[in-house]
């Protein structure tokens, strides 16, 4: 038993600095595939071990602590993080339980969308007007970046047409196309300053400028994929009938969302979507896919940190060769050794990698 609780010991504070990184100071130190294999084998443990299980166990969380240089607004319903399936059996294991909570037999119908990689975000609208907008942060309580998302072109100060709700909040990504990325990183080599190491990386960077006009020369976007909270209004009954309500009242939606039915066309719609992944002009990691009829969400409720009626089935992690320069042997406190891995440093999954556990 004390090799496991050192085991999660590590593990969480390995999570806990990475997601410092990645989340305040936009320095990410390892590939998506490895933070998700890291944070695989700590809920397989924890589930292994629930007597082990604490609060303060990055798997009880969403996502990290907002910057101090902005004001917090406290979302008025969390904006929870997903699970992840990395294969077809995980995909539909996840539809076996759905099925089995729901009672059904039947096919279902999904809603399929690009897992864009960029900074989501909730924006809040009063009688239509837009009134302010927060990163998700920790999903209870976000940075206020009012005054940033209102330079970005595709997010409407005022909703189009009606039959809005009078109060609305609308989720989505904020993300930095490939071609803009490009430039901006071109401008930036040619003045000698430091580089974006990503789109993600500079759509997040450019959302947390004090001066709105250093986001406004970005050319953000934003494609809206939910809505969280609204009051005194009737909203549409599925999933994909939102989305087409949000384009309407003058919201930016992914053209690459489509309603399939069964996990086989979810498996389908995958497919074809990774082959084209590196054509499109924007990142995406993987395909989300939530049950498109609300009521049926509903009937499926949430656990902790994710909702159970979706789920997000990453790419396969990006693969680069480099060389072995050695192996050092580093000695746990109970006495455990992990060989690690010392490499020609190689820039691979948006980060460089110079080190690996074996």
């Amino acid at each position: 038993m004390d090799s496991v609780l050192e085991e999660l010991t590590q593990l969480k504070q390995q999570i806990n600095e990475h997601n410092y990184r990645y989340y305040v100071l936009d320095t990410p130190s390892i590939p998506d595939a490895e933070y998700d294999r890291l944070f695989q084998r700590l809920k397989s443990l924890e589930q292994q071990h629930p007597d082990l299980l604490t609060d303060d166990s990055p798997s009880q969380r969403v996502g990290a602590a907002p910057l101090s240089e902005f004001r917090q607004i406290k979302h008025k319903i969390p904006m929870l993080s997903l699970d992840n399936a990395f294969s077809d059996d995980e995909l539909k294991a996840f539809e076996r339980r759905i099925k089995d909570r729901l009672g059904s037999t039947e096919d279902l119908e999904y809603a399929a969308e690009p897992k864009l990689d960029g900074v989501a975000v909730s924006l809040f609208y009063e009688h239509g007007k837009l009134i302010y907008g927060a990163t998700r942060g920790d999903g209870s309580t976000g940075e206020d970046i009012t005054h940033n998302v209102r330079t970005i072109k595709s997010i409407p100060l005022s909703l189009r047409g009606g039959g809005f709700p009078n109060q609305l909040e609308v989720r989505g990504e904020i993300f930095m196309p490939r071609p803009v990325f490009d430039s901006l990183n071109e401008a930036a080599r040619e003045a000698g300053e430091k580089l974006f190491v990503n789109p993600r990386n500079a759509a997040s960077g450019s959302l947390r400028q004090l001066d709105p006009q250093i986001t406004s020369k970005r050319n953000l976007v934003m494609n809206a994929y939910s809505f969280g909270y609204f009051a005194e209004g009737k909203m549409p009954q599925t999933h994909v009938s939102s989305l087409e309500s949000l384009q309407e009242w003058g919201f930016a939606i992914c053209k690459e969302v489509k309603r399939v039915k069964g996990i086989e066309a979810c498996i389908d719609y995958y497919r074809a979507l990774a082959e084209r992944r590196f054509e499109l002009d924007f990142d995406i990691d993987g395909i989300v896919f939530k049950v498109d009829h609300f009521a049926q969400q509903e009937q499926l409720g949430f656990v902790s940190r994710a909702p159970r009626w979706a789920i997000a089935y990453k790419f396969p992690a990006q693969e680069e060769i480099t060389r072995l320069n050695a192996v050092d042997f580093q000695v746990g406190r109970t006495g455990a050794i992990t060989p690690v891995a010392r490499l020609e440093p190689v820039f691979v999954g948006g980060v460089t990698v110079s080190n690996a556990t074996l």
